[in-house]
């Protein structure tokens, strides 16, 4: 059978695993412009520190919002609300947010203080066997419960289902239950705080990267054709 891209990067989490953790990245490097941020957050390895244990995943793919211009983004037009607040924060601090009412998706905000722009994280792939492990007992969590509903076998990490093992973070909503992000980790300074920031992670070449449409926001008008999202199709070893 052959093995998928996404697949293949999935089985790279033990290339990288390391025994000393990367340097965190500092405020400088957030209060810049979300399409720099974006493309530069490639590679680098979210981190996590959660009750089952700290999740490492490396950021694959991207997308940018662009602030009160941008009709994409939950600002446009100056929305600055409750929810939107931590968009408005200096760069660095997470927005966390729910869509559907159930799924988290993960921002880091950009640029300073009252500048909304930020990233939107995408997916992430096991950056360490530990990762890998939290991260599928995570995913398999909510989907046991419907296997149990039905009346059906649990799944266990030898009996994973092949959608899972090729989509194991890949997607917000998925990457947030993988690495156990929810709205407590909502508005955090990730420059400073110690269970939830980003590292130095891999090299990743300009020529790597693809650039796309943003997903999911037919409504934007024009903004919706903008090549705002940014991933890596393979990384390196």
């Amino acid at each position: 059978m052959k093995t998928t891209e996404k697949e293949s990067m999935n089985e790279q989490y033990d290339i990288h695993t390391k025994e000393q953790e990367s340097p965190r990245l500092p405020r400088e490097f957030f209060v810049r412009d979300g399409l720099t941020v974006a493309r530069e957050l490639l590679g680098k390895i979210l981190v996590h520190h959660t009750p089952y244990g700290v999740i490492r995943g490396i950021i694959t793919e991207v997308e940018s919002y662009m602030g009160e211009t941008d009709k994409a983004s939950h600002t446009y037009g100056g929305k600055r609300t409750k929810r939107t607040e931590p968009m408005y924060h200096i760069g660095g601090t997470s927005y966390v947010y729910l869509i559907y009412g159930m799924y988290s998706c993960m921002n880091i905000a950009c640029m300073g203080e009252g500048i909304p722009q930020a990233v939107l994280l995408r997916s992430v792939v096991p950056a360490d066997e530990r990762s890998r492990h939290i991260m599928t007992k995570l995913r398999l969590e909510p989907l046991n419960r419907r296997q149990l509903k039905k009346g059906h076998v649990p799944y266990t990490e030898a009996t994973l289902p092949d959608s899972l093992k090729k989509h194991l973070a890949d997607g917000p909503g998925k990457m947030c239950i993988a690495m156990n992000i929810t709205g407590a980790d909502n508005d955090i300074d990730m420059v400073s705080s110690e269970q939830f920031y980003v590292t130095e992670g891999l090299t990743i070449m300009s020529e790597q990267i693809e650039v796309g449409k943003r997903i999911g926001i037919d409504y934007a008008e024009e903004a919706a054709e903008y090549l705002w999202r940014f991933y890596v199709k393979k990384l390196p070893s």
